[in-house]
């Protein structure tokens, strides 16, 4: 009578058993399932900080579950750390050799403090305690390269890679070059280094339109358009791979695929407090002149206006100048220029040796509202970190040709501008300063730097490509074309 009873249970038994196991596979796929995302996952690998670096290798991006975003989606980059170091770290160990097309004896003291150069001791009580160095305008390639590493969202993986950033110091390496009469040395990296990346797996990705370069000269410098030997600069920029590129410098030339970004200053801060303190100070200055112009004349230079310029300083009592010729100021010593710039309400910045100028960096850091007289010098240069509406943080003399600059003019229209006028530009230069810094690489400052506005800016950029690729459109069409119109003067300034 038991066997029919004990053969029941034995079979409630196994099928218990059954559907717990079935159940507790059902959980363990779904569980597996969910959090890879994908079939093909991949580890996610991050640092202390909690910052997404990179992937496993030949492996996909796997974090796409509402619980964990992937907050680099978009932002990844890849370095091409394996560039050989003659382009990059060799002239750093040769920095004596790095004089010509400037005024030292050489750079090597400015490579310190990732490009930084030696910190500022005793500033005379004209700047903070902390955070200034004297940096050289010539070392941008070099701290974008030191900050790049400290990027939160590099990728060892170059298929995840948003852009592609290639570390050559292109204006350092042109300084050894420049002035040789043999164009096949002046060219020689240039040929070299494209070559290197054309050879790359991850050119073939896009041809090169996801790279990018970063230069601590003007683009000019790198747009030679003949093999005259008289003709200025190398041919990097024209060479076909490298017309596949974006460059960013600290000035951009009349070629689409240049994008120039700020002239390196002094300050460099550390933390945030570093620059709300010195916003602060900005504000309370007391400036007893009306304008300042900080440079030397450009006598060899018939469509210079500098000399006018001096002249008009020169005859008003409301105007300060800096002399920066021989036997002047040295204008190399940051707190004899800023001392000047934050006793000033305006600051002079007429075009020099190229369109753009270093001083109209310091001037908005000293809180001095910068005139411009030509478009190139700023309102077609720094899209990515002005604003649009060029009336908010500048006052515009258009001066075509020498001749329209008439006696008296600046100072007339500088005190035609209304004092509410003033102040509100005054407090939209100096709300721009933390957007016009290279902060420490070693910081996380809450706002964006010009290190983080210029990595936003080349990423939407290569992202527009992208999308034209993605649609079946040519993305050669318009990438790499002359756009003149930039160094053009508009009939109204928006």
């Amino acid at each position: 009578m038991q066997k029919p009873l004990l053969a029941k249970c034995s079979q409630d038994l196994w099928f218990g058993i059954l559907i717990s196991f079935i159940f507790c596979f059902v959980l363990l796929s779904f569980d597996y399932s969910s959090f890879l995302g994908v079939n093909n996952g991949a580890n996610l690998l991050v640092n202390k900080q909690g910052h997404p670096v990179g992937f496993m290798k030949n492996q996909t991006i796997s974090i796409t579950t509402k619980s964990s975003p992937d907050s680099c989606a978009g932002r990844y980059i890849y370095i091409h750390d394996d560039l050989p170091s003659k382009f990059n770290y060799d002239l750093l160990k040769n920095c004596r050799l790095l004089t010509r097309g400037t005024d030292k004896p050489n750079l090597c003291p400015y490579f310190k403090n990732w490009g930084f150069g030696p910190e500022i001791d005793n500033s005379e009580g004209v700047l903070a305690n902390k955070s200034w160095f004297s940096t050289n305008q010539f070392t941008l390639e070099v701290i974008f390269h030191n900050k790049m590493k400290q990027y939160n969202c590099l990728t060892k993986n170059s298929t995840l890679a948003s852009a592609i950033y290639v570390p050559f110091y292109a204006g350092l390496d042109a300084s050894l070059h420049l002035w040789d009469s043999n164009l096949t040395v002046r060219d020689s990296s240039a040929r070299d280094l494209v070559h290197w990346l054309s050879t790359r797996p991850e050119w073939k990705t896009m041809w090169g339109r996801d790279h990018f370069m970063v230069a601590g000269r003007i683009s000019w410098d790198f747009r030679r358009q003949t093999d005259e030997v008289s003709d200025w600069g190398s041919k990097l920029r024209f060479l076909p791979e490298s017309m596949n590129m974006s460059m960013m410098s600290v000035e951009g030339s009349s070629w689409r695929n240049d994008y120039a970004i700020p002239y390196p200053t002094n300050f460099h801060p550390a933390e945030d407090s570093d620059v709300v303190q010195w916003q602060n100070r900005m504000r309370k200055l007391e400036r007893p002149y009306l304008f300042t112009f900080a440079g030397a004349p450009r006598p060899d230079q018939q469509n210079s206006i500098r000399g006018k310029i001096i002249d008009q300083c020169l005859a008003s009592s409301a105007c300060k100048l800096i002399d920066c010729s021989s036997g002047g100021i040295n204008c190399d010593n940051p707190a004899s220029v800023m001392r000047v710039f934050q006793s000033s309400v305006y600051c002079l910045q007429p075009t020099g040796d190229s369109y753009t100028r270093k001083s109209a960096f310091d001037s908005i850091l000293a809180g001095c509202i910068p005139v411009f007289f030509h478009p190139g010098t700023a309102y077609s240069q720094y899209l990515w970190h002005l604003p649009k509406n060029h009336t908010k943080y500048s006052v515009f003399i258009p001066v075509r040709y020498v001749e329209d600059l008439k006696e008296g003019s600046i100072e007339k229209t500088l005190v035609g501008i209304s004092k509410e006028k003033e102040l509100e530009m005054r407090e939209e230069v100096i709300r721009l300063i933390p957007k016009l810094v290279y902060a420490d690489p070693m910081s996380r400052l809450e706002t964006e730097d010009a290190f983080d506005l210029s990595v936003k800016g080349i990423l939407e950029t290569i992202e527009n490509v992208r999308n034209v690729i993605r649609e079946g459109r040519d993305p050669s069409i318009g990438f790499a074309d002359e756009d003149s119109y930039k160094y053009t003067f508009p009939k109204t300034l928006e």
